[in-house]
């Protein structure tokens, strides 16, 4: 067991250094920790302990839960800020036709953003990767599906993902191996939902999941909990927080509270060192071999562009100008009605099924595809705000709050954004964190390719309410963000219009690696932690190469 090494003034050495203990960060860590490699992981917030964000969320207020507060149960580091929404701050500021649908919600914090996710573990469809050469829009990857899909297979084996070993039920159906896990049972809700909306071409199919059915590496199965949003309290769902653990084990060294500010570079542009701040506010460095940047999509290009250096006046990797640029993430919006009799949504995760028919086809020459989710999570908050607004008291209240939560339905719709340079993020020249860093900025618009298809996911919306003689049915007319941040650094085979290559490796900096979202060319529709993990585990593949040369 190898580890990395410390000096007097808390300055460190290690074979790889890695900034951020997101899933993709650990992911990498505990692959290069196990290969017997001495590796660092910097951290910019704290350790959370599960038992204590299970007791915050059990005594959140009302207002937080309704309104879907995921962080607030989280402890964050005064000097390491979040966009919070509950109250909001402005640590990011987001401008532009669209960027009000554009507001995050990450944390930083030790095993990253994957304490509140919801599991979902969607592959790419093979053409996702050949956007420009199909539909002639958006880009294309320098690399092909079939090269992705054994990282796609490991990354679901780590993470224990349960999913539909049906090829009928998946979606894509190339996969060379199963899942780990058939896929978590369904509710009445979804396997009654399925069986109306079925009947009418939109294939309503299992969602992969990173929960178990049984036991896998340590977790326990999953008992059916309906708050994976936010937190699992037996850590049946996979957290980044596993992988932490696990490269600790290995010999890893993961610093929290270790806010990265400034990389150095030698007259080669290799990475020679990483500068970060400690709780304290002092001033350390860590030198290495090679350098891994995974700290989510909107942290690793504002660290890139904060690191601008002499040889790099643009910042790190940036000499093609796309450092920050081609921002996406898939926008949304919500469709919510009571149907003519009990659906009973609200058992077991948090989401299970999923409308997948529009997710591919000719017309994404000209507008978005979509996706739409039967969301899982219990109707009984919206049901009470709902019943108390018609002044209803005692047995009334009561019985009405019951007969809105089973017969309720919340639909969410994603949509799939293209690349474009000028959804960009910069550094704020007026906003600065606690530790006097820039804040950034984001400007961002959806663009008419999501706006038609927003147009044409209302259209099937409205059909799927007169499937189940909806009443009040609403659809929400402005669209939120979901969380998955992609594009910033964006990957492509020619160095003057991407960041990084197949590997995610910089084309300025032979040691650099940027994995995650960050360096995805195309969002497809679906949710995409998978694909970021996939591209992480490639990464590591061809870190180990390198390290084998040296």
């Amino acid at each position: 067991m190898k580890t990395p090494s410390f000096d007097a003034q808390g300055n460190a050495s290690a074979d790889i250094v890695v900034v951020g203990s997101g899933v993709v960060g650990a992911m990498i860590a505990d692959q290069l920790a196990g290969q017997g490699h001495a590796v660092l992981v910097l951290e910019a917030g704290p350790r959370i302990d599960r038992g204590q964000a299970v007791e915050n969320w059990r005594n959140m207020p009302f207002f937080n839960r309704v309104g879907s507060d995921f962080q607030g149960l989280f402890p964050q580091s005064p000097l390491a800020p979040a966009p919070l929404y509950f109250p909001k701050n402005d640590y990011v500021l987001t401008t532009g036709p669209s960027g009000g649908g554009f507001q995050q919600g990450y944390l930083r914090v030790v095993g990253g953003t994957t304490w509140h996710w919801a599991a979902s573990c969607w592959r790419h469809l093979p053409v996702d990767l050949r956007m420009r050469s199909a539909y002639g829009v958006g880009r294309d990857w320098p690399i092909s599906y079939d090269e992705l899909e054994p990282f796609y297979c490991e990354a679901e084996d780590r993470m224990g993902v349960a999913g539909p070993n049906d090829p009928a039920l998946q979606s894509p159906s190339e996969r060379s191996r199963p899942y780990p896990m058939d896929m978590i049972p369904w509710g009445y809700g979804d396997r009654r939902f399925a069986e109306v909306v079925n009947a009418h071409g939109y294939r309503s199919v299992p969602i992969p999941q990173a929960r178990n059915t049984q036991p896998w590496h340590g977790r326990p199965a999953c008992c059916g909990n309906n708050n994976c949003q936010p937190i699992c309290p037996i850590s049946a769902m996979y957290n980044g927080i596993h992988h932490v653990t696990s490269a600790e084990g290995k010999g890893a060294k993961v610093l929290e509270q270790a806010v990265a500010y400034r990389l150095d570079t030698d007259e080669n542009n290799r990475i020679t060192a990483v500068h970060w701040y400690d709780a304290q506010r002092q001033s350390h460095q860590a030198m290495g071999r090679m350098f891994v940047l995974a700290c989510n999509g909107i942290e690793t290009p504002r660290l890139l562009l904060l690191a601008a250096n002499e040889r790099n006046p643009r910042g790190i990797a940036n000499s093609s100008d796309q450092v920050g640029r081609n921002m996406m993430d898939h926008s949304g919006f919500h469709c919510t009605f009571l149907a003519r009799e009990p659906i009973w949504t609200g058992r077991g995760p948090a989401q299970s099924s999923c409308l997948v028919g529009p997710r591919d086809g000719a017309f994404r020459s000209e507008y978005s595809a979509n996706k739409i989710i039967l969301n899982n999570i219990t109707r009984v908050g919206p049901a009470t705000t709902q019943a108390l607004k018609l002044g209803l008291v005692g047995k009334a209240l009561d019985d009405e709050i019951r007969r809105r939560t089973a017969y309720g339905v919340d639909l969410s719709i994603s949509l799939e954004p293209l690349p474009d340079p000028s959804n960009r993020l910069t550094l704020s020249i007026t906003r600065r964190d606690p530790l006097g860093l820039a804040c950034p900025d984001i400007h961002y618009d959806v663009g008419d390719y999501v706006r038609k298809g927003a147009e044409a996911s209302r259209r099937q919306l409205e059909h799927i309410g007169s499937l189940f003689d909806a009443v009040e049915f609403h659809i929400t007319p402005d669209l939120n963000a979901n969380n998955h941040i992609m594009g910033g650094t964006i990957m492509g085979a020619n160095p003057r219009d991407s960041v990084v290559d197949g590997d995610c490796r910089a084309h300025d900096h032979p040691n650099l690696w940027l994995p995650g979202g960050g360096a995805m060319p195309s969002a497809s529709v679906v949710n995409s932690t998978l694909t970021m993990v996939a591209l992480g585990l490639k990464a590591a593949a061809s870190i180990e190469r390198e390290l084998g040369r040296g």
